[in-house]
């Protein structure tokens, strides 16, 4: 009978265990999508309606980490009863991750919000679709992934999708503003931001795997907390060193909207931006960067849609067929996904059965 009782549960277990990663999967990705398109719209919003301060909009999308602290809260007695049997080369090690991880997001954040500032907004999408070429490289070398015929296809279907958008964008050229400042720093800023984006994605990963061995949200919450307060402090330092604070309360009289509307507008890119991190990481700890990347570039075929209702842009069919595109590059990914747990779960049926 117990033994009986114990083969039930042995069976029960992990496919309660795949159930409940699988939801994580999907809240994770609700979160990346619905944060990273609110945090795109509104960062355009900003600039569209008479804000100007790249470091303005580089510190909010850090400066929302206070709305964790609940969380971090909550998960405290669980964290420091973990935290109470790890080295200390270990914790020295992840304290200077979290330096270095806050630095590159200030970086590439700022960035960013140039590309935002001095390009249309799909031209920046194009732009930023070369997250999945620089994360396959640096994934196929830091984090050993494995490149099948459906994940080869997810990023070639996405690339298309957004490529489409760029390609049938009538509105190039930005007004008051040279070609030669365009290119130079929307063009080579994106990309730029592009590439430290997706190393960072793959280090992440790499530090998930190898130092923090946490397999709970704590882990996610610690990588996105605390890099974001070194980069929230980094970007305060250069908001005044760059002497942009001057221009705030200017900004604020001058915005479109009203000065209520540019302070809501900044605390919502503020928000959006943490839920969107979450959605990040929290894929990256349930999956890989690569898998994070792929859900990521989703949401931009995803912004042209959401913007015919906000900003009023015209849709065309070349944004349907590069949302269902998307869609089908997404929906690639996913089945890769699910045949890679079904192959471990057979590995670790034989394994059980030898």
């Amino acid at each position: 009978m117990n033994m009986t009782g114990s083969v039930i549960l042995e069976s029960q277990y992990p496919r309660s265990k795949e159930h409940k990663g699988w939801f994580h999967v999907f809240i994770y990705t609700i979160f990346l999508i619905a944060g990273q398109s609110a945090a795109t719209l509104l960062g355009k919003l900003y600039f569209d309606r008479g804000g100007k301060s790249k470091w303005i909009v580089t510190f909010a999308q850090s400066a929302g980490f206070p709305i964790l602290t609940p969380l971090l809260f909550y998960f405290t007695n669980q964290k420091h009863a973990k935290l109470t049997n790890i080295p200390n080369n270990v914790v020295s090690t992840l304290f200077f991750l979290y330096l270095a991880f806050g630095l590159l997001s200030t970086g590439s954040d700022l960035m960013y919000s140039y590309g935002l500032l001095y390009l249309p907004l799909s031209t920046y999408a194009l732009i930023c679709a070369t997250q999945l070429g620089f994360n396959a490289i640096f994934s196929f070398f830091l984090n050993s992934q494995k490149f099948t015929a459906l994940m080869f296809n997810s990023i070639v279907l996405l690339t298309i999708s957004v490529s489409l958008l760029a390609i049938s964008d009538d509105s190039e050229e930005i007004v008051g503003l040279p070609r030669k400042k365009h290119v130079l720093l929307g063009f080579f800023f994106t990309l730029a931001a592009s590439a430290i984006y997706s190393l960072h994605h793959s280090l992440v990963q790499l530090c998930f795997e190898k130092i923090m061995k946490r397999e709970n949200f704590s882990a996610v919450l610690d990588m996105q907390l605390y890099p974001s307060m070194v980069a929230a402090c980094a970007c305060a330092v250069g908001l005044f060193v760059s002497g942009e604070w001057k221009i705030v309360e200017n900004e604020m009289k001058g915005f479109e909207n009203g000065s209520v509307s540019y302070v809501l507008t900044l605390i919502w890119i503020a928000v959006s931006w943490q839920i969107s991190s979450i959605g990040t990481l929290g894929l990256i700890f349930e999956v890989s960067s690569l898998f994070s990347i792929v859900i990521g570039t989703l949401e931009l075929p995803i912004s042209p849609i959401l913007a015919v209702m906000v900003f009023h842009d015209k849709i065309n069919e070349v944004k349907v067929i590069a949302l269902l595109l998307a869609a089908w590059g997404f929906l690639s990914c996913m089945y890769q996904h699910y045949l890679d747990e079904q192959k471990v779960k057979e590995d670790k049926s034989h394994a059980l059965q030898v």
